[in-house]
């Protein structure tokens, strides 16, 4: 930024002198790694040979230079998670380097955390299909064929059952869980055994869809108009702003107050960029304008131009002794600061010797309004 500083003296006639200011701003680790997804998903087939690519993952950061320069790395995890793969610490590529076997794994969760060149951090998953949510274990006290169990749950839900070690099944997810579609399911199990007649009995699990970061603010208006009278007092009010969040706990409501008093003369209207970030990680946001117009107040009288007033109120005009009637005498012109009808001006003269003399002729009722008389 460039600033012109400029000293006035006190003298007659005034002297001032001015230098220029440079300011450069320098840059702080004041932003942290964003990932381009909260939750990265993958299909991988089993008996994937080693070094096939699994995702790239990628994150930004706002800052510059080393404060700004990422590295990748997973984070905290199990050793088999982390042992059957790895992640180019530049690139974010995440390759296979270990057995991919689904009889043995059918999912995998690794936590991968992007940090800049002095330390901040962001995370992010990477989630295969097929994801487990639950255990189900199932016993049948009769013996042979009686003792046989199937379980089954209700069609049309993201879910499916899969056998695991005997009397056991595995709740495992079908499709991609939005929360701010469906936040909780009812997931009736039913069991039935091989006897004749067969016998069954169902078991209702609630399931509750966790919440991620995955939504950004949105503002209720693409752009926001707001209306100050000028002379304000600080600290008055101008607008509100509001911006929604879908996700859980995350709407907002922003007052905006005037700092300063404004003044019409100085800038009739100004924009104010607002930016709602959520408090998520990594957080999102999104940004909207505020468009301020000053209205105008009657703070400025008329000031009078010509003729140009030194030191008193009189002024002297020679009129031909032969002049007639409707004969020019003077002319006075004025201005106003102010705008609209507080700029119009009209004149009269409010004392003379003899009135039946004179009269004015206004020309036109606008800022640069001249008199006649």
């Amino acid at each position: 930024m460039n600033l012109l500083l400029t000293a006035l003296d006190g003298g007659s006639p005034q002297r001032s002198g001015t230098v220029v200011i440079h300011v450069t701003v320098l840059d702080a680790n004041d932003n942290a790694p964003v990932f381009s997804q909260a939750v990265y998903k993958a299909s991988l087939p089993e008996n994937s040979p080693s070094d096939t690519i699994v995702i790239n993952v990628s994150a930004t950061d706002a800052d510059e230079g080393v404060n700004g320069d990422l590295t990748y790395n997973f984070g905290h995890g199990s050793d088999d998670d982390i042992n059957a793969f790895s992640i180019d610490p530049k690139s974010g590529e995440v390759k296979v380097t270990g057995v991919i076997d689904f009889e043995e794994r059918s999912s995998f969760e690794i936590s991968i955390k992007a940090k800049d060149g002095l330390g901040l951090t962001s995370y992010a998953k990477n989630v295969s299909p097929g994801a487990e949510v639950g255990i189900i274990n199932v016993q049948d006290r009769d013996s042979e064929n009686n003792r046989q169990v199937r379980c089954s749950i209700q069609q049309n839900i993201p879910f499916k059952l899969v056998p695991s070690i005997k009397n056991y099944y595995s709740l495992v997810t079908t499709g991609q869980l939005d929360r701010e579609l469906v936040s909780d399911y009812n997931i009736t199990i039913t069991a039935t055994d091989e006897g004749s007649p067969p016998l069954s009995s169902f078991k209702t699990v609630q399931l509750s869809v966790a919440d991620i970061n995955d939504n950004p603010p949105v503002f209720e208006e693409q752009s926001y108009s707001a209306y100050v009278t000028e002379n304000n007092k600080p600290g008055s009010t101008l607008c509100s702003v509001t911006a929604r969040d879908p996700d859980w706990r995350q709407n907002d409501t922003g007052v905006i107050h005037a700092v300063r008093t404004f003044d019409y003369e100085q800038f009739m209207s100004f924009k104010v960029h607002v930016m709602a970030r959520d408090n998520g990680s990594p957080p999102l946001s999104s940004n909207v304008t505020v468009s301020v117009f000053i209205s105008d107040v009657n703070d400025n009288s008329p000031q009078i131009l010509y003729p140009a007033p030194e030191g008193n109120s009189f002024m002297t005009e020679l009129v031909p002794k032969a002049a007639h009637g409707g004969s020019l005498v003077s002319k006075v012109i004025a201005v106003d600061a102010d705008s609209g009808q507080n700029a119009w001006l009209s004149y009269h003269i409010v004392k003379s010797t003899d009135p039946d003399f004179y009269y004015w002729s206004p020309q036109r009722r606008d800022q640069d309004t001249a008199g006649h008389f």
